[in-house]
């Protein structure tokens, strides 16, 4: 609900710009496939909103994509999450919504596409959030959250909520329950800290996912995944770096997706001898994450693993390295 001073805006108020940031994230963390997640503090998406005459949502601008991004947005995650705010924020018993305002948006990338960072997702919540803080924030958060998973499900194919959910939340999430949505807060070890490397390519959600759809999967890997997930929470509560680090292997999706991250052996390899508690892969790559327990060790892991996509795979990469982010999505005025 608005505060008791504030007034919700539309169609005829005085036009008026904001934006909203929305981070990062890893998924999976391992054995969670669809279930665990979490926000990095960087990189991120932004998106603007203002108000148009045109009813419905038009988008002004899409930068940082190299031409890549449809700009209608029917086919644009940020132009759908948008638009479903929009629509539920326009109905005449919400939120004293006009029904024949619109909305713009500029979407700027700031993450690279395709890269298991959630970047579709960041997207989606930035749209979603920019056009309810237009509307002065009449929406909380947690129902800001359907919204966001249209524009996942606009590209991916599918509803997933383990990349939206720590993105507009921010922390650490898993989801308990689709049907109905229900997830859950995990406590965030103080200590913990991310390593996020980027090789310079790209691996497609969609493809990554339809890998597993037409795969059989062994009982055996089933019941090692949920051993590490057992082990993950605990050791979240706990505060235990060293048994995290071990629980977030993945007999399931990784050994599958494995061959579309050239020297990924080598990388995780390389992230253990310099100290990793842990490493996998990030979403459904190609980026990599590590666990480390402090902010020198998390740097030496970050260097050793982009070396190690130089001398195996001749690639370049980008390295992120900080703790969870605990906030999520933010406006920015």
């Amino acid at each position: 609900m608005t505060a008791p001073d504030e007034k919700p805006h539309h169609a005829g108020a005085m036009t008026t710009r904001v934006g909203a940031f929305a981070p990062a994230t890893i998924s999976n963390l391992g054995p969670g496939f669809d279930v665990l997640g979490l926000a990095i503090t960087s990189p991120g998406d932004l998106v603007e909103a203002e108000w148009r005459d045109e009813p419905g949502v038009t988008i002004l601008e899409v930068t940082g994509d190299s031409g890549l991004l449809p700009t209608d947005p029917s086919k644009n995650v940020a132009g759908v999450a948008a638009a479903s705010v929009l629509a539920q924020l326009t109905d005449s018993t919400t939120a004293g919504g006009s029904p024949g305002c619109g909305v713009g948006i500029r979407v700027h990338k700031r993450m690279p596409l395709a890269s298991g960072l959630g970047s579709s997702a960041a997207s989606s919540v930035a749209g979603a959030m920019a056009v309810n803080e237009l509307f002065v924030r009449p929406l909380s958060r947690e129902q800001l959250l359907r919204h966001a998973m249209a524009g996942e499900r606009a590209a991916a194919g599918s509803e997933h909520a383990d990349n939206v959910c720590p993105s507009l939340l921010g922390g650490i999430k898993a989801i308990r329950s689709y049907r109905p949505l229900e997830f859950l807060d995990l406590p965030v070890p103080a200590r913990l800290r991310l390593v996020v490397v980027h090789p310079h390519i790209q691996v497609e959600t969609s493809y990554a996912r339809a890998i597993l759809r037409s795969h059989s999967f062994k009982i055996e890997a089933a019941v090692a995944n949920l051993g590490n997930m057992a082990g993950f929470i605990v050791a979240l509560h706990r505060d235990d770096i060293e048994l995290l680090g071990r629980c977030i292997e993945d007999a399931l999706a990784e050994p599958l997706r494995m061959p579309l991250i050239p020297g990924l052996p080598h990388v995780k390899q390389a992230a253990m001898e310099a100290g990793a508690a842990g490493c996998s892969i990030s979403g459904s790559g190609p980026s990599v994450f590590a666990l480390a327990d402090s902010d020198a060790g998390a740097r030496l892991v970050a260097e050793a693993m982009r070396d190690a996509f130089r001398e195996a795979a001749a690639l370049d990469s980008d390295a992120h390295v900080g703790p969870v982010n605990t906030f999520g999505a933010r406006r920015i005025d």
